[in-house]
């Protein structure tokens, strides 16, 4: 590295592979819930780590706040939300009809809010309103950014480590200094 110019990296560097983290951020304790940790990021990987994360408090009430990817709107995601919540209804058939006909009308069930489960959608174009997002930069500074890893496998293990000794140690509730001045017409 030389002053004033952006760090590279060496010519050694291999790339062992990637990992997709799925993560969950409650607000009101700071803390990461039920992450997942997988070589890909597809609409059963969504499915599942829902259920997970449902799994954790089965009877509780859940609110998702996500972003409109694809798979946060997937027929799968409906089916499971109405088998979770109890919801004898007939689904439709996607791509033809009811509830499953479309990405908006699986959007609109995803997020009844008499849902015991329900998820809500941040408008396009606004991550920063999602605090997950924070937690996901938290990462990259603490643990990423800089290191190198052997493989996809410590990788993930060292994600995991990372969010334990997080919840342990550093997870609080985010303080919003925003004032939010009023916009003038």
């Amino acid at each position: 590295m030389k002053p004033h110019l952006v760090e590279r990296r060496e010519f050694e560097y291999t790339r062992h592979g990637t990992q997709c983290l799925t993560a969950n951020f409650e607000v009101a304790t700071g803390a990461v819930v039920a992450p997942t940790v997988g070589p890909t990021r597809t609409e059963e990987d969504f499915v599942a780590h829902v259920a997970q994360t449902v799994a954790t408090d089965p009877s509780g009430e859940w609110v998702f706040l996500v972003d409109h990817l694809n798979i946060h709107q997937s027929a799968s995601l409906v089916a499971s939300i109405a088998q979770s919540c109890d919801l004898a209804l007939d689904l439709g058939e996607k791509g033809k009809n009811g509830i499953l006909e479309s990405m908006e009308t699986r959007k609109t069930f995803l997020s009844d809010p008499s849902h015991r489960i329900r998820f809500v959608y941040t408008p396009k174009h606004t991550s920063w309103l999602n605090q997950v997002e924070i937690w996901f930069s938290i990462l990259v500074r603490r643990l990423l950014k800089r290191s190198g890893f052997a493989s996809t496998a410590d990788l993930r293990e060292r994600i995991l480590a990372f969010i334990t000794y997080y919840n342990m140690t550093m997870a609080k509730p985010f303080k919003w200094t925003y004032a939010g001045l009023p916009l003038v017409a």
